[in-house]
Order: structure tokens, then sequence, then C-alpha cells
């Protein structure tokens, strides 16, 4: 999938840009013009134009399968991501019985994955194209114990923990940024038994794993995937258990 961004919709001899495109790059099945008008660091606007093909392309990962659009996330190494995902969910140790919360959940990938080992899952998104991507790929990988929420991930992790939900073990695959101080505030009072944080920053990563420490949490096990070769880049899935 190719997504070309632009400030306006004008686009001078598109048609012949997509033929030369695509004459050079047999492998592209899809191509989509996102018009972005606003001067802020968000890199994707609401408006998509498909040019070619779909308008979203399909991969197979962990023996799912998932539908991927413009502006959902989705991981750019998919062999790594698979050693990422199976790592995190082992270190879940999943039996069947467990509820479980997917806090930044994109299209559901983890969720719709670990799903299989689980009684139920929910998944919870603030991109609504990623939930409706995350709604489609459950139905598609007949996935029924799942469920999507379009919600902030701090705004719906308080009002669960208000209600004094349930659940052992939550996933959560914050951005760079790492998850913020009244996120992690609302994990605490949530209260899981197990919380298995995946991070592409190590900084951000220890700065939370240190708060979780304070409140009652332990990190047990720490595996460090490498998603970007030859790049100081690294992954890291964290398996923290309450003391």
């Amino acid at each position: 999938m190719v997504v070309i961004v632009s400030a306006t919709p004008v686009f001078p001899s598109k048609n012949n840009f997509v033929k030369a495109l695509l004459k050079k790059h047999g492998e592209i099945t899809t191509i989509v013009h996102n018009i972005n008008s606003s001067n802020t660091n968000l890199m994707l606007g609401e408006q998509n134009h498909i040019l070619f093909g779909k308008g979203y392309i399909e991969d197979e990962l962990c023996g799912c399968a998932f539908r991927i659009s413009p502006a959902s996330f989705y991981q750019v190494n998919p062999i790594q991501t698979e050693v990422l995902y199976n790592t995190a969910i082992e270190y879940a140790n999943l039996t069947g019985k467990e509820a479980i919360l997917d806090a930044y959940c994109g299209t559901g990938t983890i969720g719709i994955i670990a799903a299989k080992k689980a009684k139920q899952a929910l998944g919870v998104e603030v991109n609504e194209k990623a939930v409706k991507d995350a709604v489609s790929n459950a139905k598609r990988n007949k996935a029924s114990n799942i469920f999507f929420i379009e919600a902030d991930a701090t705004d719906l992790m308080k009002d669960l923990a208000k209600e004094k939900e349930h659940f052992d073990v939550v996933f959560m695959d914050p951005p760079r940024a790492g998850a913020s101080r009244e996120f992690l505030n609302a994990l605490v009072r949530l209260s899981p038994k197990k919380i298995v944080y995946i991070s592409c920053n190590p900084k951000t990563l220890q700065r939370d794993l240190e708060i979780l420490t304070v409140n009652g949490y332990k990190a047990d096990m720490i595996q460090g995937v490498d998603m970007f070769p030859f790049t100081e880049h690294v992954e890291c899935v964290t398996l923290m258990t309450k003391k």
C-alpha cells in the first residue's frame, strides 16, 4: 500500500503518476491519496481518495488475517512482529479462563491473537478507522469473544476501575511517548494480576515501569526484540505481576 500525503486535494497528472508507479513497482496493490491541510505533528488527514485498488491491504500474522487501512497502525516488520507478539502472549501464560484488556489496540492484532487462548477480551482504541478495521478483523478471524470500544484508553481505564471491572491480564502497547501518569494510575486501580507492556522506547518504558513498581507491581521478565535492524531502536516486552 502506498499512501501519498499532500496539503491540498490538487494532484496534477495523478493518473500518469499512478501508471508510472505501478509499472516500476508491480507489487503495489493499492494507492491512496490522503489530504492533510492541518499544521500539526499528525502525519495523516481525515480525507482519503483511492487512486488504485481497494484502499487497504491484508496481511497474515500469527495465524490470523488482518485488514490494514491507511490510518491504521501496523508494525512494519511482520517477521519480527510474530516474535514480538508470541513473546507477549507467552509471558501472559493464558489458560483459556482469563479476561484480557488490550489497551491502544490499533487494528486489534494483539487482542485477536490473544483471544484464542483467553475466555474473553476487550480492545480499546481512540482511532475510529482502526476500530472499524479491528471489528472487521475479529469477524474475519471468527473471534467472537473479543469486543472493541472507540475511546481514549485513559478515560476507559478510569471508567473500568470505577465500575470495579475485573481483568486478569492487560496488554498495553502505547506510542513512543509511553503511557500517561493518568493511565498508569487507572491501571493500578484496575489491579490486573499481570501487565504485559510492549514498548518501542526504552526510556519511557523505564519511567513507566518505575511508576508501576512503586504501586505494587514487579518486573518478572523483559525481552528486547530487534524490529529495526541496523538502527539503535528496539522494542521490548515486559511482564509485570502484582506483588
